[in-house]
């Protein structure tokens, strides 16, 4: 936006001209607001009037109606300098004394240097010489660092950061006590939140600290009003890998029964989505399924019982008189109670790894722990095809 011409209300002919002779006992008549004087000031400096060396003695010829300090005084000549230096309309010979000003009020120390580098442009800073790299340089430099400062993402590694900040947050989990009130839980959540902003913890890691030790105290219902805190989507993710952990080859030990029960529990709170945390969960249904057909089929053939069962009724309409005698021999079956039901045990203990290494099923088992009927349900009836209600431990919670 271009300057239009400045009616000069208190640098006139005759006090630009005391000034220029260097009148020590020139005074203003009467105390001037400081902008508007500072303004006009810079104007009659920039139009080649008063010389940049009578600026200290302008101000000292002068008492402002608002007190201002030396720093505000620097602040507003940066101010109104930008402002001229934003201006297109000047002639050549104003923006150099515009460009030239700018260095002079900076080497006089009317002005600190950061004021002007915190409120013009790089062009002129370029070339009032306040900057020892180019204007191009200087915006590409900008551009680096707002990037790093507002999009990149902090990398979080815990050989890297304070631990002390886990360590407060670990103990202040631990030391919560059971059945607090609802104060306890809004003084809880506040002192997390500080913990994080104070030491800059990476937030998701101190979701899965709370939730591990929600874990581990599965009785403290102060940790469903801790959850809230932290993005929905994000618990659905974390326990997933925690169940991803128990995959993996090298892991022999089984999911922790605790897991499952803080799962289910997460779920019957509307906190996660069953069907967000089914995704994580091995085996799959094709391959449990075809796993079950397989060790049925292999139960089938292996019991001897059975084999002379599936003969009855069938006729050879070939055989003579003694072949059918004998067939009627071979066809008798005697069902021995004892070792059906030693087939039976043998075949609930062979099913029992299937328990541990299934999820699904370990998590159907949290649904009935927790007491969410409606989500067991949905899971009997996605997993009705390998008959969970064979395994002991799904029986008792079902009786219970």
């Amino acid at each position: 936006m271009s300057l239009s011409p400045l009616e000069y209300l208190y640098f006139t002919e005759d006090s630009i001209k005391e000034l220029k002779n260097g009148n020590t006992s020139f005074k203003f008549s009467q105390p001037l607001p400081t902008l508007r004087f500072l303004y006009e000031l810079c104007w009659v400096m920039v139009r080649g009037e008063l010389p940049f060396q009578k600026c200290k003695m302008a101000l000292e010829c002068v008492e402002f109606v608002d007190y201002a300090s030396q720093e505000e005084l620097g602040s507003s000549l940066a101010d109104i300098v930008t402002q001229l230096a934003q201006d297109l309309s000047l002639p050549g010979e104003n923006r150099q004394r515009v460009n030239k000003l700018a260095k002079w009020l900076v080497e006089s120390a009317l002005v600190p240097l950061r004021f002007f580098q915190e409120r013009c442009e790089e062009e002129f800073l370029w070339e009032s010489e306040m900057i020892k790299i180019k204007a191009a340089d200087l915006k590409s430099k900008e551009v680096r660092v707002n990037t790093r400062l507002l999009y990149q993402q902090t990398k979080f590694n815990l050989l890297r950061e304070e631990s002390e900040g886990y360590a407060k947050l670990v103990t202040l989990l631990c030391q919560i006590p059971e059945g607090s009130t609802r104060n306890a839980s809004a003084a809880t959540v506040g002192i997390i939140k500080s913990l994080i902003g104070h030491f800059d913890l990476d937030p998701n890691r101190v979701f899965d600290i709370v939730l591990e030790c929600f874990e581990r105290q599965p009785g403290n219902s102060i940790f469903l009003d801790l959850i809230p805190i932290f993005p929905k989507s994000h618990a659905s993710q974390i326990l997933g890998f925690k169940f991803q952990y128990y995959q993996r080859l090298e892991v022999n030990d089984p999911v922790p029964s605790e897991l499952y029960q803080l799962t289910a529990l997460l779920v019957k709170r509307d906190f996660i989505d069953v069907d967000s945390i089914y995704a994580h969960l091995l085996p799959k249904e094709g391959d449990a399924f075809d796993h079950y057909n397989a060790f049925s089929a292999k139960r089938l053939n292996e019991a001897p019982t059975f084999s002379s069962a599936n003969k009855i009724g069938r006729i050879n309409l070939a055989a003579t008189g003694k072949d059918l005698m004998d067939e009627e021999k071979q066809g008798d079956v005697t069902v021995d109670l004892y070792a059906a039901l030693d087939m039976e045990t043998e075949a609930v203990a062979e099913r029992s790894s299937e328990l541990e290494n299934s999820q699904p099923l370990g998590l159907l088992m949290g649904f009935l722990e927790v007491d969410d009927w409606y989500h067991a349900h949905v899971l009997f009836d996605r997993l009705s095809h390998l008959n969970p209600a064979e395994h002991v431990q799904i029986c008792d919670g079902l009786f219970r």
